[in-house]
């Protein structure tokens, strides 16, 4: 109801503009796009790179005027284009989105379930004003800096592209950002969390923001003060150390979790670092052996993390010593090791028992049913309800600023639909989804969970024993 009493409104504005732009005495005015070119000459290029004209002859409008998003041109015009340009899909033709996730590998349990959970969003959106949404081919970002710019070559190469679900970790993110931003595109992740990618909640943008990045997952420097505070207040414990793999989502979290650590009076003793691709830690456990810790955060990934894991309780004075991941190791991989049991790990909130996407209007048990249905398996990793949400996030702004051209055909404009995403408000399966000025949409809320049984590999399943709520500004 809402999204059609908004066209009709913004029909009537176009219509209004149209009939003021006949009588305004300057007859001879010709549609401009958004480069001021005239609209004549202006020409659109397909995916296959063959270019047509896009106007029909004789159309006028005033000069400079854009179709307000989700309206319809008359006569078969299509719709100028904004500062970043526009994508026009023809008649008969799919709107384009693509996946870049870890989908093979060690990292693969963390990015098949967001990918999969990507599919079934399309599935149960539908088609937009006639026009199926296709995914192409999942792209391997391969959770690292290397192959998330392998990824996105494709992706920014294609300009009938409008968005991207990704990337699954920090270090893609980072390398993919600035391409997807520079094509004007726009990207969603479903479980980057590094505080670089957006803000550092003061009104700072991060090291790595660009515009057209947006993310439902939650931003580290809530998970960072989450451990700090269960560890510091609910365990007790005054001294920890921390060891990350150089990845911007292990550096930023451990490096929030210090800051926030000390800042209620606790020490971290050593703050270290693996290579990723060591086998033997041996040396890293010393160094942190030698600072005494009480705790040991190590949000790193599989395989890594499994090694640190299984070889931590043989190093000398650390026998005892309590470990804590995040995650990045919330993953069938690697809790199945009997190392993990005893273990506490932070991650985004999985209290979903009611909630529901309230544009699909599919619950978080639905999607369960579904996707063991579909896919044989419950989902490996803990961001597959924010991987639904994000799709969605990103299939309803294409719906709502998509312009009917009158002759089967849509066109999008590129700074529209980042517009629109900004505005965005709706309930998601995660919780209220609602775009920060850098892209934060996400509920910001953390749980740790106490891991006492390997043969539970379901976060789900796991006892939550602290949960934290941030506010974004």
């Amino acid at each position: 109801m809402k999204k059609r009493l908004i066209r009709s409104l913004a029909l009537f504005a176009v219509l209004s503009m149209l009939i003021a732009a006949c009588g305004g005495g300057d007859g001879g005015t010709a549609t401009t796009t958004g480069d001021g070119a005239d609209a004549t000459e202006a020409a659109d290029t397909t995916a296959g790179g063959e270019t047509t004209d896009t106007t029909a002859a004789g159309t006028t409008m005033a000069p400079g005027t854009t179709m307000a998003p989700g309206t319809t041109a008359v006569d078969g015009t299509t719709a100028p284009a904004g500062e970043l340009g526009s994508v026009t899909i023809a008649d008969g033709e799919a709107i384009q989105i693509r996946s870049i996730q870890a989908i093979s590998g060690d990292t693969a349990t963390l990015g098949l379930p967001n990918q999969n959970a990507t599919e079934l969003a399309i599935a149960d959106y539908g088609p937009i004003q006639g026009h199926e949404v296709s995914m192409g081919t999942g792209l391997d970002g391969l959770c690292s800096a290397e192959g998330g710019q392998s990824a996105v070559q494709s992706v920014v190469s294609d300009q009938q592209v409008l968005g991207v679900i990704g990337t699954s970790c920090s270090g893609s993110g980072v390398a993919t950002s600035p391409l997807i931003s520079d094509a004007g595109m726009v990207m969603v992740s479903p479980s980057n969390t590094s505080p670089s990618l957006t803000s550092d909640l003061e009104g700072t943008a991060g090291t790595d923001y660009y515009p057209g990045y947006y993310r439902t997952a939650h931003n580290d420097l809530f998970q960072g003060q989450a451990v700090a505070d269960y560890v510091y207040n609910d365990l007790g414990m005054t001294t920890a150390g921390t060891i990350h793999d150089g990845d911007p989502y292990t550096q930023g979290l451990t490096t929030a979790f210090g800051d926030a650590f000390e800042e209620l009076g606790g020490t971290v003793s050593v703050a270290t670092a693996v290579n990723k691709g060591d086998t033997d830690m041996s040396g890293v456990l010393s160094e942190v052996a030698a600072g005494a810790p009480e705790a040991v955060y190590f949000p790193i990934f599989p395989p890594e993390g499994n090694f640190i894991a299984q070889q931590i309780g043989g190093v000398a004075g650390l026998e005892e010593v309590q470990g804590i991941g995040a995650d990045g190791l919330l993953v069938a991989n690697f809790l199945e090791i009997p190392e993990s049991e005893g273990m506490y790990f932070s991650g985004p909130s999985l209290q979903f028992e009611g909630n529901e996407n309230e544009i699909t209007g599919v619950s978080a048990n639905d999607f369960l049913t579904a996707y063991e249905e579909a896919y044989g398996e419950a989902p490996t990793a803990a961001f597959w309800a924010h991987a639904y949400d994000g799709t969605i996030l990103l299939l309803d702004a294409i719906n709502d600023v998509a312009v009917d051209n009158g002759d089967g055909s849509l066109t999008v404009d590129r700074q529209a639909l980042r517009d629109r995403m900004n505005e965005t408000e709706f309930q998601g399966m995660i919780g209220a989804i609602s775009c920060d000025d850098f892209g934060d949409c996400g509920a910001q809320e953390i749980q740790i969970v106490h891991h006492t049984d390997s043969s539970v590999t379901d976060s789900t399943e796991m006892e939550v024993v602290f949960t934290f709520k941030g506010e974004t500004g």
